[in-house]
């Protein structure tokens, strides 16, 4: 367990205060896209549709080549992200079920609680995917969601509280379920509820998005979903209305924090499954609902931008866009993003996608903006979503205890695109943890292990399969970043190290010096 302790040592602490001076304190905005792929921004090299709004930033700002988030899965890269640490040191970190309790420890120091030891207002607004209420007992649906977002750091959270493929489709704020009517109680579970209660496969024809595999219980806005649910009618949300509610409530909490220092992560759930956008955006593009949702996603920034630029809060406001994991296409449901995927690479370059640890699974799209401060360009140090807590810390003037974020590098000259800036050389991936399965890239050499020879990978354009692999495969991602060749009996030393590195950094328990 890591203790809360964010004092400052006192002698140092007081040194380095005492002769620098009080660095600057921007409003800070996380924006994680879900699931969107390294090639799924016209900026990033999509051709067939354009993102206007993300590019805006990406030409006024820095456009990293090697972004990456830290696993190819959503719940255990927003682990990382508020921890800065790895979430496969965690037990119980891959995707959380509709009831999951809380996975991240109260005592745990989180990025929020840094921004809060620097004098910010914190919120997330959106997908949460991080489990509420207490181990052993989950969400009391009905009740007191705690803990949840307050006790680790957020002072105002408006959420969807798993995933939108997962039960119960209602938001939560103020740790409630929002506008839930004490006579129609939530009940949330993964046992049909009774014989008659309708699913997705005894209601098939009434559907008006099929499932293709799991997402078959029960229905709810003619989709059928991962669990089952029953009452808080009321409380209950239209799929389609998702981009437009972030919109607001990320709006409203800038408009409340605009004279003092802001941290907002806000959370889309754009473009993950079950991806139904609003009409006004289906069919605006050539490649189905899943490329229109991009379309969706690029207009809330878009909005949020407005917001920023209407209050005057443009120029001291760092932004950065990101996303939790690589591409998917067949996730579930029959959305056609298949049949109409084209000539589109959503991983663009890249091998795998989601659940994958090939590249195309965990480096993404990573933009950073701060007008005026952070110059236009393309960056190739690579850096991650784990860092952003050491990295912010930096940035506003806290210091980490040397027992927390402990997977996590300060790369922010990086971020703010400073000319000598240097990157993370060493990066582990994962999927969604607990199977031993780890990319591990330093420099631009990149293993891959697979305990039992087996991948599940994501390729573009294919549905999930299991191919058969070795253990271990070696691979140049400066000539060959598409990870096609397996050069392992051709660098057997090269092959000898990186394995031992990856074992002594599983081993210590952190990567980050003490």
């Amino acid at each position: 367990m890591i203790v809360k302790n964010l004092t400052f040592p006192a002698l140092v602490g007081s040194l380095v205060l005492a002769a620098t001076a009080a660095p600057e304190k921007p409003n800070i905005i996380i924006i994680m896209a879900d699931d969107l792929g390294y090639g799924d921004l016209s900026c990033y090299g999509a051709t067939t549709f354009k993102t206007p709004h993300i590019d805006k930033l990406a030409g006024g700002g820095q456009l990293f080549t090697s972004g990456y988030c830290s696993a190819s899965t959503c719940t255990p890269t927003r682990y990382s992200f508020l921890t800065g640490s790895y979430a496969f040191r965690t037990k119980g970190t891959g995707i959380a079920p509709p009831n999951g309790h809380l996975i991240i420890d109260k005592d745990t120091v989180t990025l929020p609680d840094l921004m809060k030891k620097a004098g910010y207002q914190t919120g997330v607004v959106g997908k949460w995917h991080l489990g509420l209420g207490e181990k052993g007992k989950g969400p009391d649906w009905n009740g007191e969601l705690n803990p949840g977002p307050r006790e680790i750091g957020f002072d105002h959270h408006f959420l969807l509280p798993t995933t939108n493929d997962r039960v119960p489709q209602v938001y939560v704020t103020e740790s409630r379920v929002l506008n839930l009517d004490p006579k129609d109680p939530l009940w949330v579970g993964m046992k049909k509820p009774s014989p008659d209660h309708p699913t997705g496969v005894t209601h098939r024809d009434s559907l008006k998005m099929d499932w293709s595999h799991g997402h078959n219980s029960t229905i709810h806005n003619g989709i059928s979903r991962i669990g089952f649910y029953t009452g808080g009618t009321k409380a209950r949300f239209r799929d389609e209305d998702l981009a437009d509610k972030w919109v607001e409530k990320s709006n409203a909490f800038i408009e409340r924090n605009k004279d003092k220092p802001f941290f907002l992560f806000y959370a889309s759930h754009d473009l993950h499954v079950p991806r139904i956008p609003h009409e006004r955006f289906q069919g605006v593009t050539p490649h189905g609902f899943r490329a229109d949702s991009i379309v969706a996603l690029d207009w809330t920034v878009g909005e949020i931008m407005k917001t920023l630029d209407r209050l005057k809060l443009t120029e001291n406001t760092l932004i950065v866009f990101c996303s939790d994991n690589g591409p998917v296409m067949d996730d579930g449901y029959k959305d056609e993003a298949l049949e109409k995927l084209g000539s589109h690479k959503a991983a663009g370059p890249y091998k795998g996608g989601k659940y994958s640890i090939y590249e195309g699974g965990t480096r993404t799209p990573f933009i950073t903006y701060w007008k005026g401060k952070i110059p236009a360009g393309k960056s190739d140090k690579m850096v991650c979503t784990v860092d952003l807590a050491a990295s912010l810390a930096a940035l506003t003037g806290v210091t980490l205890p040397k027992d927390a974020c402990t997977d996590s590098f300060d790369v922010s000259a990086a971020i703010l695109g400073k000319p000598d800036a240097k990157g993370r050389d060493h990066l582990i991936q994962q999927d969604n943890g607990g199977r031993g399965k780890f990319g591990f890239r330093k420099d631009n050499w990149k293993l891959t292990k697979h305990p039992k020879g087996s991948a599940r990978n994501t390729v573009v354009g294919k549905k999930l399969t299991n191919n058969k692999v070795p253990e271990f495969q070696l691979y140049d991602l400066s000539k060959d970043p598409g990870e096609k060749r397996n050069v392992i009996k051709n660098h057997p030393g090269i092959a000898a190290k990186l394995k031992a590195g990856l074992t002594a950094l599983i081993k210590a328990g952190r990567s980050r010096p003490e």
